[in-house]
């Protein structure tokens, strides 16, 4: 019996798999390839290529490279689309630290929905990401209400006798092959446009204090749907995974901060107002606030803040907050009309009185 023949014996395949115990791979598109089984040569035009061992005995298979930076240590290469991709680990904080420098300054962010991030100084960064999201929710709405209508086409047909057409639509129509390359590209674009605002925030600033957005903020307001949808494509996850991401990397402080109620609240006296769209309007000041400025410089206050804690439950912030504004109203000169402090003063010894002769 050969060697290879106990895999189609059904008896000899279990005992086998019985007693050799071994990790089993799902996986048929990616092989790892060991840091001294692979090599790169350079061709005559300058062109990188990664040389792997095949299938066959001493026969390499070449790959071309479409960058100048040689692949190092241990590499994974996946068969995706008809092309190949090589993924391997580098140090990213070296390298982003020596090649873009922070900058001199502490800036605190606030994370918006019309762009991705907005600083003290008036600064936005990521102006396109508000327009990529609603967009892709509006396409998202309109293909979903047309493909919804397909299986009941599909039935109808297939009740009807054409089962042709119905097989036709499950296998054209109904998969999921350019569904998820569509999400895939979009999810690319919002990230690129995240972490381009953040590179723009560290450029400025070698310490970014931003609101804590792992929280999750439940609203009782009730509002439109369309304004439902466009609010649930938000992107808090891509905005905290750069802002980690970057910091580690370029050498800065990410210092995140509780973040109830700094949209609600004004910098200037610190009550509560009222916020309408892109403005926030100050009811006891009265001023009106760009509501992403205020939200930013509130940030950069409730870093200093003893009593607000990064866990503090919003209930017990909004209370500090309102005690605070009391304290403030409450804080005004005490002026005595009686004519006793001036009799006193007049009595004093260390007093100097003027006359006209």
């Amino acid at each position: 019996m050969k060697a290879d023949l106990w895999a189609s014996d059904p008896f000899l395949a279990r005992q086998l798999r019985k007693h050799w115990k071994r990790g089993r791979n799902h996986t048929h598109d990616q092989i790892v390839v060991r840091a001294d089984k692979h090599n790169i040569i350079v061709d005559g035009r300058g062109r990188l290529w990664l040389v792997v061992p095949g299938l066959q005995r001493r026969k390499m298979v070449k790959i071309p490279l479409s960058t100048t930076v040689a692949p190092t240590s241990t590499l994974n290469l996946i068969l995706r689309r008809g092309r190949v991709e090589v993924h391997y680990q580098i140090d990213a904080s070296q390298m982003w630290s020596s090649q873009r420098p922070c900058g001199d300054a502490t800036v605190n962010v606030d994370k918006c929905y019309t762009e991705a991030l907005t600083d003290s100084d008036s600064g936005r960064h990521g102006r396109r990401l508000g327009a990529l999201l609603t967009a892709e929710a509006d396409r998202l709405k309109e293909r979903n209400r047309r493909w919804a209508k397909l299986p009941s086409i599909a039935n109808t047909a297939a009740l009807r006798g054409d089962h042709a057409k119905a097989q036709r639509i499950k296998t054209n129509n109904l998969g999921t092959v350019k569904r998820d390359r569509q999400a895939a590209h979009h999810r690319a674009r919002v990230r690129t446009e995240n972490f381009t605002a953040v590179h723009e925030v560290v450029d400025k600033a070698p310490t970014v204090i931003a609101e804590d957005l792992t929280k999750r903020f439940t609203s009782r307001k009730k509002l439109p749907k369309n304004i439902n949808r466009h609010l649930a494509a938000g992107t808090k996850g891509v905005t905290t995974e750069a802002l980690k991401s970057v910091s580690e990397r370029r050498g800065s402080a990410h210092v995140p901060v509780n973040a109830a109620h700094t949209s609600q609240t004004c910098h200037h006296c610190g009550d509560f107002g009222r916020r309408s769209g892109d403005w926030f309007h100050c009811t006891r000041c009265p001023v009106v606030w760009q509501a992403d400025v205020n939200a930013a410089i509130n940030i950069l206050q409730r870093a200093g803040a003893p009593d607000i804690a990064l866990h503090t439950p919003h209930q017990r912030v909004k209370q500090i907050l309102q005690d605070r504004t009391d304290r403030h109203r409450t804080r005004l000169p005490v002026q005595d009309s009686s004519p006793a402090p001036a009799e006193r003063r007049a009595n004093h010894p260390n007093s100097s009185t003027t006359s006209n002769q």
